[in-house]
């Protein structure tokens, strides 16, 4: 027989769904086990899901981290999963010829103003020397502070969080 997964969804605690599952592994012969002839036997494993990423309002949740929102962007903007982070760094990789960079919870070592997640000449530098990629650039931030002219000198296509994240 093919193996078959079906996904469930539960919201609370664990408890009576993996109760009724043991049972239905077990071949306990109640509701539609009957009907189909369900003799028992597979298996299956819980996972837990993180934060959401937004808050009701469509603001970034506050126990969202780094890895989380990169993740996410990454997957919107890619439609590949993220490869490993490089610790401490912003960049979140390279997908066909552009690099996408994330400035968010302090990434730049707490750069001021609001600790680096803005675009900033000051931030600019840290950019460069994390992200040595010569090709374009997209950077979500919470803001930019550079003009329109500067970011195309830098191959910059800048992005504000959270209302440009894809969703």
């Amino acid at each position: 027989m093919p193996s078959t997964l079906w996904p469930h969804t539960e919201v609370g605690t664990t408890g009576q769904a993996k109760s009724e599952l043991q049972k239905v592994l077990a071949g306990e012969p109640g509701g539609i086990s009957a009907a189909v002839n369900w003799q028992g036997g597979g298996g299956f494993r819980f996972m837990q899901l993180g934060a959401p990423l937004f808050d009701a309002n469509g603001e970034i949740h506050a126990d969202v981290r780094f890895a989380d929102l990169a993740a996410f962007i990454w997957m919107r903007e890619t439609g590949t999963a993220l490869p490993a982070l490089t610790p401490d760094t912003p960049l979140l990789g390279t997908h066909d010829g552009t690099a996408y960079v994330l400035l968010f919870n302090g990434i730049l070592g707490d750069r001021r103003p609001s600790s680096g997640n803005l675009l900033t000449t000051e931030v600019l530098p840290a950019l460069r020397s994390s992200c040595r990629h010569g090709g374009p650039k997209v950077v979500y931030g919470e803001a930019c502070r550079l003009g329109q002219a500067r970011l195309a000198a830098e191959g910059i296509s800048f992005k504000q969080l959270p209302h440009a994240v894809p969703r």
